[in-house]
């Protein structure tokens, strides 16, 4: 039977004590910063590009949002086997510095080429496989689901919140003033790492992480079909966002208000799926609710491909998109956590972060490349594509492991 919340079944399961909210909180925000660093000029920079040299090329706009997403890919495994080993915060350290230069050096950058350094720099700090492993860390297992749920909600919550904010911060103080401002949130997020978070009293330093226990976190059939899944969900964002502000141009809305599209719509989005974050981590309908989210994207991937110029069309396309994205975004680091052997936690959420950092760069480049020489059907075609195959990779999953996942669930 599932969860009531007014069940005592319900009210009798382990709480968060002081300490693992702290950290919890203060974790999600440093995964949130760094999402940011993604996500916050995903809705100005297209139009940015046009004004400097050599953004006039949508392959190069595609390049540039998409450089942070492969550096980050190429380096989250790394990163992870060195956090098993000599401890997560001074990773965090190492990570947060390197991303602070990067966002000065695009902050400066006058033209799109040195943007691009500054881009990869930014994604050479990386960082977010290792706080989603120290966040496993400093919580126990019976409420590691939640303080995992906190991150991916974060992440969503900052989507929102740059979609919303970058139009207005661009009007504010520009597009490199955009940058030099999460560069300067990265050296803060260095004091709240260091004041803020404990460190893990039970890690793996000195543990040695031979490449048979990559290997086995790589084909790990559960882990397999959710790296899938994170590869494809921000290769299908990314891609939208090369093609997406143009389409809202295109019907009759000024740049600076694409905000009065996204604020109503990400709202909505989080409504929309709060009935559903509740019970897809129940065993009874959680397989059959993920599986019908990708349905829902995969639905909004062949909406958008029929609503350019269309405004309230393009508006019910990105409802629809943005409700299925928040879902499966914030379910699926918490799945990833259950899924994962214990002793090689950090590598795993290494894995996983690359692949979605890795999908951050396919879609973008795909997406701008598409657009530049085939165009924007070929984008919206492409997405569907990638929704479809993950659908089909969730539908022939295995079930979850069954003692882990009602540990870490309560159930």
């Amino acid at each position: 039977m599932p969860d009531d919340i007014s069940s005592p079944r319900a009210s009798s399961r382990p709480q968060m004590t002081a300490a693992e909210r702290s950290a919890t909180i203060n974790l999600a925000g440093i995964f949130g910063l760094r999402m940011m660093g993604m996500f916050i000029i995903l809705p100005v920079f297209a139009f940015y590009a046009e004004t400097i040299p050599g953004g006039d090329n949508r392959l190069l706009i595609g390049m540039a949002l998409g450089i942070y997403g492969l550096t980050q890919a190429l380096l989250q495994v790394p990163f992870g086997w060195a956090s098993d080993r000599y401890g997560r915060k001074s990773l965090i350290y190492i990570g947060l510095i390197i991303f602070a230069i990067g966002s000065f050096v695009a902050a400066w950058a006058p033209t799109i080429f040195w943007v691009v350094i500054g881009r990869t720099l930014q994604g050479v700090g990386a960082i977010s496989g290792v706080v989603i492993a120290l966040a496993a860390d400093l919580t126990r297992p019976e409420v590691r689901t939640r303080a995992m749920a906190v991150i991916g909600i974060t992440i969503g919550a900052t989507f929102a919140l740059s979609l919303m904010a970058g139009p207005v911060l661009k009007n504010w103080i520009g597009v490199p003033g955009i940058f030099m401002l999460t560069g300067m949130l990265a050296l803060v997020a260095l004091a709240v790492v260091r004041y803020r978070v404990p460190e893990p009293q039970k890690v793996s330093h000195g543990r040695r992480v031979e490449m048979r226990d990559f290997n086995k976190v790589l084909m790990d059939p559960h882990l397999l079909r959710l790296n899938i899944g994170i590869l494809s969900l921000h290769a299908i964002l990314m891609a939208l966002f090369v093609q997406v502000p143009f389409d809202l141009r295109a019907a009759g809305l000024a740049a600076e208000s694409h905000w009065q599209v996204y604020l109503p719509v990400l709202v909505g989005s989080v409504l929309l799926m709060m009935p559903a974050i509740r019970r897809i981590d129940q065993p009874r309908y959680g397989r059959w609710m993920f599986s019908g989210a990708i349905v829902v994207l995969l639905l909004a991937q062949a909406l958008l491909m029929f609503s350019q110029q269309n405004l309230i069309w393009l508006v019910v396309a990105l409802l629809v998109f943005f409700t299925a994205f928040n879902l499966l975004e914030a379910t699926l680091p918490a799945l990833v956590s259950k899924q994962a052997p214990v002793e090689l936690k950090g590598t795993a959420t290494g894995v996983y972060s690359s692949l979605q950092f890795l999908g951050a760069f396919i879609g973008a480049a795909a997406g701008g490349a598409l657009a530049q020489y085939w165009g924007e059907m070929t984008v919206f075609g492409f997405c569907l594509g990638l929704s479809l195959i993950w659908l089909i990779a969730s539908l022939t999953a295995p079930r979850e492991r069954g003692s882990e996942a009602r540990t870490e669930t309560g159930d």
